[in-house]
């Protein structure tokens, strides 16, 4: 009897759809319109990441689970709105890290976090397998954007080996630089990354992920759309590297 795969649909693992938070949607018009351009573009489940970075945006936990329920209630059917956050390696993460406190994805294991890119900080890879050691399942927002990586491979395979890597499908259609282009390329390429997520934050930037899936089917095809967007996104969700 052949096995017949069930049709999913893809996971967006980054994104900024809950409107009034961060620098992502503006409104609640903005929220629908950018979900339901995911929607067509093949995504069954948005994960809403709104930045926690000391300084800039850090919404409270009541303002986000006000702007995700309102979101919700307008999101399109066939999609399931998920919960995390995009968190910068700061002082208030550190502080969340040690108390076993950190946003997570839908409040499990795994979480998402963001690096400054001129700089990583100060034993971060031991750190980061502190973190797997504990039970926790690290995810490496846009590897792409950091410099250090740009020239160090010893760099990018230890890192690698503590966190899920998930590229900007915009920046791999070129739309965040020539170099963060290249590597995220490199990562999707090489199978470094091991998932691919829009990091939306309007509708144009849908359009721009839509161009970064259309190189993943071209350059690698569709066994490789399916790795980055439908099974890579689940495991890392699952915890597995």
């Amino acid at each position: 009897m052949r096995y017949i795969r069930p049709v999913v649909g893809f996971v967006d693992l980054h994104s900024h759809v809950l409107f009034g938070l961060d620098d992502g949607a503006r409104d609640l018009a903005a929220s629908r319109a950018m979900l339901g351009a995911l929607a067509a573009l093949g995504f069954t489940e948005v994960y809403a990441t709104p930045h926690q970075k000391a300084g800039q945006f850090m919404p409270s936990r009541e303002a986000i689970d006000q702007a995700y329920a309102a979101v919700r209630g307008v999101c399109a059917p066939e999609i399931r709105l998920g919960l995390a956050a995009e968190n910068m390696w700061d002082d208030v993460f550190y502080g969340r890290l040690q108390g076993g406190t950190i946003p997570s994805y839908d409040g499990g294991d795994a979480f998402l976090v963001e690096l400054r890119p001129p700089e990583l900080p100060v034993g971060l890879v031991d750190q980061l397998f502190k973190v797997r050691m504990a039970g926790k399942a690290p995810v490496l927002a846009h590897p792409e954007r950091y410099e250090p990586l740009w020239r160090d491979e010893g760099l990018v395979e230890r890192l690698r080996a503590q966190c899920a890597f998930v590229c900007d499908l915009a920046a791999l259609a070129g739309y965040h630089g020539k170099q963060q282009q290249k590597m995220a390329r490199h990562f999707v390429e090489e199978g470094i990354a091991v998932a691919v997520a829009s990091d939306a934050h309007t509708v144009e930037d849908v359009r721009s992920a839509a161009e970064g899936i259309a190189w993943i089917q071209k350059r690698l095809g569709k066994a490789a759309v399916t790795r980055l967007l439908d099974d890579g996104p689940r495991m890392a969700l699952l915890g597995e590297l």
